[in-house]
């Protein structure tokens, strides 16, 4: 399954990829004029028009003698065991339940401040994402995630060479710009020795001299 999504995201099948994206957009573009209930209704509906015309082909087809009695134009779909096995289901099911004890245990450190920065970051983030709700809705986040999933993975791997080459020279101008402000600044500090050249040496207390007897 990581294989496959993996391919997706990378486009290394374009037709499939692309009627992925159109149709997760689309969907989710609908759902602002309809409800998820209606959607899935919908696409039921849409599947079933284009399945249901061919199925009735191939048994007209099988009934004139045109084809072998039992071929169905979907038994690839219809054979294929996506069912888990009990070892599969536990492994799942463990999974689910660490990643649910992991977050419920954040959380409850975030919000009892254990790490006081930490719990500074989570507050400034809520802030952001209470601006965000104000602005736009969680449908237009999603459908934004599904692009920048889709895209920037993609547009990494086709420019990575260049943006290294662009990270690199940038790390070479802080470099370059650090070693110049060090530069500067030995040079506007004074020096030790100029300190206690500059320093006035404190002058001897005279002597009184003793009175002869």
């Amino acid at each position: 399954m990581a294989i496959k999504v993996m391919d997706l995201i990378y486009w290394r099948d374009v037709g499939k990829t692309g009627l992925v994206v159109t149709g997760l957009v689309i969907g989710l573009a609908s759902l602002f004029q309809f409800s998820s209930v209606t959607m899935l209704s919908y696409l039921c509906i849409s599947i079933m028009c284009l399945t249901f015309p061919l199925r009735l082909y191939y048994k007209l087809l099988e009934l004139i003698r045109k084809i072998p009695e039992g071929v169905h134009p979907f038994q690839s779909y219809i054979g294929d065991d996506s069912s888990l096995t009990d070892e599969e289901t536990v492994l799942v099911v463990e999974e689910v339940v660490l990643m649910m004890a992991f977050a419920i245990t954040e959380i409850k450190r975030l919000l009892f401040i254990d790490s006081i920065m930490d719990s500074i970051k989570f507050v400034v983030l809520l802030y952001v994402l209470t601006y965000m709700g104000i602005t736009t809705n969680g449908l237009t986040l999603v459908i934004v995630g599904v692009i920048c999933v889709f895209s920037l993975p993609l547009f990494y791997k086709q420019m990575q060479g260049r943006m290294k080459r662009i990270s690199k020279a940038v790390r070479g101008l802080l470099r370059k710009i650090k070693n110049l402000f060090k530069m500067l600044y030995s040079k506007l500090r004074p020096s030790p020795a100029t300190t206690s050249a500059t320093t006035p040496t404190p002058t001897p207390a005279p002597k009184h001299k003793l009175k002869s007897k």
